[in-house]
């Protein structure tokens, strides 16, 4: 699949949002990421749907909201009203995550499902009718900035396979260490959706850190 590079709202500046978000569409965002945290799901907080409605006003990129919370089914309606075309929510998360699906689609949105290191990726295929998505953490979910652990390689290979088999056109995103030094091999591996935090907007060039990750990953 072409490669989408997803720029990760949560490490973008606050006090500056809308010149980081032009400067990274400028660059060629595919999508933005944002990473919805409880303090009760994950051990931190971050925003809720008011932070998608501000984006809509400086963006027209699709939004990809990450639900890391306890309680997913409580806040859909709100985050598919605030404007995200993507709601994925954990699969660890929700006692029927089937529900927490076929409530995103039928509000009108794109649903994914996030998997924690530790699950295993044939955990989805009861879910393959109804995503377009899975989220492979490369990390523990909680925090920005955290280094990406090799063993993701092989769940992005082994769930590239069984989706191959099963649901081709599901999308692989990975989330969690994603750098300039890594985002080839980790697309080489089977993801097509790459999610970079500190390595866009914790530099000194926004626009130009898109587009490199854009360019190790769409060169021949």
């Amino acid at each position: 699949m072409k490669p989408l590079v997803s720029p990760s709202v949560l490490s973008a500046n606050f006090a500056r949002l809308q010149e980081d978000i032009k400067a990274a569409e400028k660059g060629g965002a595919d999508r933005f990421h944002l990473d919805v945290m409880d303090g009760h799901f994950v051990p931190n907080i971050s925003f809720g749907p008011m932070i998608v409605r501000t984006m809509k006003t400086i963006t027209k990129v699709p939004l990809d909201v990450h639900l890391m919370i306890s309680d997913p089914d409580k806040y859909i309606p709100e985050f598919v009203s605030a404007g995200a075309e993507f709601v994925v929510p954990h699969i660890e998360a929700s006692y029927d995550v089937y529900r927490s699906v076929q409530l995103i689609v039928e509000l009108g949105a794109k649903a994914g499902i996030a998997l924690n290191p530790g699950t295993p990726v044939e955990s989805v295929e009861p879910l393959l009718d109804k995503i377009d998505m899975v989220l492979i953490m490369s990390v523990c979910p909680g925090f920005g900035g955290q280094r990406f652990q090799p063993p993701a390689l092989k769940r992005v290979k082994d769930l590239r396979s069984m989706l191959d088999k099963l649901k081709p056109g599901v999308h692989i995103a990975v989330d969690g260490g994603v750098k300039k030094e890594n985002i080839a091999e980790i697309y080489a591996s089977g993801a097509d959706i790459l999610l970079a935090g500190s390595a866009v907007f914790e530099t000194q060039d926004i626009e130009k850190a898109v587009r490199e990750l854009k360019r190790l990953v769409e060169k021949p």
